[in-house]
């Protein structure tokens, strides 16, 4: 009888010493944060342009896009904007030569995005003011064709 109580007793032990599982699996959670975060890193160089406009074609290579540059935009109604603030006219010249230096004391680096329905006389007043100003290192955006 001894034997028959202490062997229930073990049972019942084994059963209350096996409660619910408190510990959450996080792995699940860990691999979805990370496609989410590899997918922001990707989509956020292309959220970067805030000034929709249609960009010309062109089968150049793609160059690397570099920290502090300058953004100046032409939009098909010949509205200019520094990054994403629209300009009065002939604001351009004042906001050009209020933009700090690099660190190296060299002007930064221009992209300068215009609409491809845009007068190609406005596009060259644009980079005459920027040349002006002393912005000598211009790039000009265009959509990457394949072929």
């Amino acid at each position: 009888m001894g034997m028959g109580l202490s062997g229930g007793a073990g049972r019942r032990r084994g059963r209350g010493s096996r409660g619910p599982m408190a510990e959450i699996n996080v792995t699940p959670l860990v691999d979805v944060m990370l496609v989410l975060l590899i997918i922001f890193m990707v989509t956020a160089p292309l959220l970067k342009a805030a000034v929709p406009i249609e960009l010309p074609d062109s089968r150049a290579k793609a160059m690397s896009e570099e920290q502090g540059q300058l953004q100046i935009t032409l939009r098909r109604d010949g509205a200019v904007f520094y990054e994403t603030d629209e300009l009065a006219p002939g604001e351009l010249a004042e906001r050009l030569a209020a933009t700090p230096a690099g660190p190296d004391g060299k002007p930064p680096l221009v992209t300068l995005r215009a609409d491809k329905a845009l007068d190609y006389g406005r596009v060259m007043e644009v980079m005459g003011e920027l040349n002006r100003a002393g912005f000598t290192s211009i790039s000009l955006v265009t959509n990457v064709s394949g072929g």
